[in-house]
């Protein structure tokens, strides 16, 4: 599935959710859905931010990627784990916007990503920006990170939809 696909779909899901399902949180560790669509839309701003980058960028980086970047990239995807970041990038995302925001939200993405998805392939895969656990990506390498990071969050999201209370 297409990155515009699947993340039109996440939005499409959104009207499936009640207000009290976005913000139900069943512990106090654990995401809300509504969270868990604030980090997706968060992180897929900052990886296209990053991709914008290199895309003005005037310098070949010679670097590459890290071990586990070339082996995320090389199975396609984030492999099928739990991910705990550091305590100081790990702040709880936003628990409080409406389902309009977050379809709102939501289209800002697929806006920026439609932008880009013809012009990618055009920006010199030698200009890279730095991920701090993935090594120097290109900007396709960051276009494709986003659909990876909503793919990866799909099991979340049916642990999360599983705990609702109907």
């Amino acid at each position: 599935m297409s990155e515009l696909k699947l993340i039109t779909t996440y939005k499409n899901e959104l009207n499936n959710y009640s207000l009290e399902h976005l913000r139900y949180k069943s512990e106090e560790t654990v995401w809300s859905i509504g969270q868990m669509y604030d980090h997706l839309i968060l992180v897929a701003h900052e990886y296209l931010d990053n991709m914008e980058t290199c895309a003005t960028l005037n310098d070949e980086h010679p670097l590459g990627k890290t071990e586990f970047g070339e082996h995320l990239y090389k199975i396609g995807g984030f492999p099928p784990i739990k991910i705990k970041l550091p305590d100081e990038l790990n702040t709880p995302p936003n628990n409080s916007d409406s389902k309009d925001d977050l379809i709102s939200r939501m289209d800002q993405v697929i806006r920026r990503l439609s932008q880009w998805e013809s012009k990618v392939d055009t920006i010199n895969p030698n200009y890279k920006v730095e991920h701090g656990g993935f090594g120097w990506l290109n900007a396709r390498e960051w276009y494709d990170l986003v659909g990876m990071h909503f793919r990866h969050h799909l099991r979340q999201k049916d642990e999360l939809e599983q705990k609702l209370v109907k």
